[in-house]
This record gives C-alpha cells, sequence and structure tokens, in this order.
C-alpha cells in the first residue's frame, strides 16, 4: 500500500469521524444551547446561533468581575498588594471556594488567581465587598460597566455567577465582554492563561481545558451550575488573526470542549480560505450549521463528495513528486 493510499484512508476515517460526533452531539444541545464566534481583526461574525437569546452566564460572570478590578488598578484605586478581609458573607459562600475563613486576608493578586483558575465565589464576594460596598452595590456597577460596554442583555445581581434567576446574559453580550477585556486591559489578560493556581498547600487547576491544547487559545473563562449547562468563552490568535468563540448550555464539559474547539478550528478554516478557491471542509461547515436541516443521506453523500476530491487532490500531490 502506497503512503499515498494509506494518508486517503486516515482521512476518509478522520471525516467519518468528525461527522459522527457532530451529529451524535447534536440531541444533547437543549434550548440551554447559544453561540457566537467572531473574527476581532474584522469585526466579521463568522457564526452565530441563540446569540441574543437570555441564557444564564454562571462562572463567565467573572470576567466582568475582573474587568472591573482591572479598572481599578488602572485608576488606582487598588494595588495587587492589596489586603482584602474576608466577611462572613465571603465566607459562607457556596463552591467552588478556597474555602476563607471570616477575617483572614489575600491579596488582590491572589483573589484574582483564585478566579481565573478555581473560578473560587468566596474571592469574588471579597472583591465584590471592596470595590462595591456590598455584592448587591457591587452587582449594580456591573449592570451599569455592561451597559458601557454595549452589553445590551445582560444583567447581573452577583459577582460570581452563582444561580440567579434574574442574572442573565447572551453569547453575543459575553464575546463582546471578551473583546473588551483584550482591548481595555491587554496588560492583564494574561491572568485568564494561567493553568495553575497553588493557595496554602492546595493546587488549583485552570477549567479551561483548551490551554496548551488547542493551539492558539490563551483565555478566558469557563462556567456551569445546573440551570446553565457549561458554558465557556475563549479566545484563540493565529497568524495575526483573534477570534473569540462562545458557547452556552453543554451537556458536558468534555462535549463543551469539543464544540468550542470545533469552533475555533472552523473560525480559522474559514479565515484561512478567505479570498481563495478552497472551499471550507465539511467539518467546518457543519460546526456552523450550514448543513443543519439535511438528512444523513444528504450529510453521507457531501462528505464522500468531499472525500473523493481530497483523494484526487493527493494523487494529483504525489504524482508531481
Amino acid at each position: 500500500m502506497t503512503i499515498q493510499s494509506k494518508f486517503a484512508g486516515l482521512t476518509r476515517k478522520l471525516l467519518i469521524a468528525g461527522t459522527l460526533s457532530v451529529l451524535a452531539a447534536c440531541p444533547s444541545w437543549a434550548e440551554k444551547y447559544a453561540s457566537y464566534v467572531i473574527d476581532i481583526d474584522t469585526n466579521t461574525v463568522l457564526h452565530a446561533r441563540n446569540a441574543d437569546e437570555p441564557r444564564f452566564p454562571a462562572s463567565i460572570t467573572k470576567v466582568m468581575t475582573l474587568y472591573m478590578v482591572f479598572d481599578a488598578l488602572e485608576s488606582g484605586d487598588l494595588m495587587l498588594t492589596d489586603e482584602l478581609k474576608i466577611s462572613k458573607t465571603a465566607a459562607a459562600q457556596a463552591p467552588s471556594k478556597l474555602y476563607l475563613k471570616p477575617g483572614e486576608t489575600i491579596t488582590v493578586e491572589t483573589a484574582i488567581s483564585a478566579l481565573v483558575t478555581k473560578s473560587a465565589n468566596d474571592a469574588a464576594v471579597v472583591i465584590a465587598e471592596r470595590l462595591g460596598g456590598t455584592e448587591t452595590r457591587f452587582a449594580a456597577l456591573m449592570t451599569a460597566k455592561a451597559r458601557q460596554l454595549g452589553l445590551k442583555n445582560t444583567r447581573f445581581k452577583n459577582a460570581s455567577g452563582l444561580p440567579d434567576a434574574a442574572q442573565v446574559s447572551t453569547a453575543h453580550d459575553l464575546a463582546l465582554l471578551g473583546e473588551a477585556m483584550l482591548v481595555d486591559h491587554a496588560d492583564y489578560y494574561d491572568y485568564f492563561s494561567i493553568t495553575e493556581f497553588q493557595y496554602g498547600r492546595a493546587k488549583y487547576k485552570n477549567h479551561n481545558n483548551l490551554l496548551d491544547k488547542v493551539r492558539g487559545v490563551d483565555g478566558i473563562k469557563t462556567g456551569y451550575t445546573r440551570a446553565s449547562g457549561f458554558n465557556l468563552l475563549a479566545s484563540a490568535e493565529r497568524d495575526g488573526h483573534r477570534v473569540i468563540a462562545v458557547m452556552l448550555g453543554g451537556s458536558t464539559s468534555k462535549s463543551r470542549d469539543m464544540h468550542v474547539t470545533d469552533l475555533l478550528e472552523a473560525a480559522f478554516d474559514v479565515i484561512e480560505t478567505d479570498g481563495s478557491d478552497k472551499k471550507p471542509s465539511i467539518t467546518t461547515r457543519i460546526a456552523f450549521n450550514e448543513l443543519r436541516g439535511m438528512t444523513t443521506d444528504d450529510l453521507n453523500s457531501i462528505t464522500l463528495n468531499d472525500m473523493a476530491e481530497v483523494d484526487e487532490s493527493i494523487v494529483e500531490q504525489g504524482s508531481s513528486k
């Protein structure tokens, strides 16, 4: 068997596996699902589905909490070395948390790292109380800032993302928030690429599993509650192009990670093929829902046609050597 035929066989398997995995995932996408993908450099929306429908942001809320922290750092109202006192209210927050005790203190920088990696709810309230006096007032300030940033359909009731029926956002709004973080607080954005954080004897891994696994991904935040499903706001940069992808309402963290990976790969595939005769792959078209409504036979036919084109291309490449 030639190298070309072996490669063609592998290509067939990868295409079929990719198609089946996407189709198999579809039934688990309930009404919680929403997604949005944008090429930041050209401000081109590459994909949107239920993008302006209200959804629960869960711990992606903490991106806005951190935006407020970075505002305060730049204005001089906070310093990274400032000590923040833990209140009884903060200590009483539900997990995920650092299990901080009332009367203890943590630095602002420790709180930032705890929010990015552990997604610590107690640390979020510590920040809220320092900047807003109370978490309720801080949430109102967060909502006001959201309006300034153009987040028209977002309302915050807490700093952590813990369940609250009135705390809602959209995939579109969260993408705007991610872009605002990149543009307005570029000097602090690197915090979102922290893969590990140690507090005391405990070591916490960042919940964003795409870091160091998907090329170009360097932030920004996951989220989960039963009501929201598994959420992810991710950003990646390749060859000078910055893409933001948001997915809300995943059924599992694994399926969420796989889908956001597919969305990012599809985005860069579209960017790469823009202006050329090459068409986006079937995986890209499925990821971006261009083939929604087609029957299984239709999809199989397109897959076979694409594979035939791949085989023809491989033969041509092999004969040119």
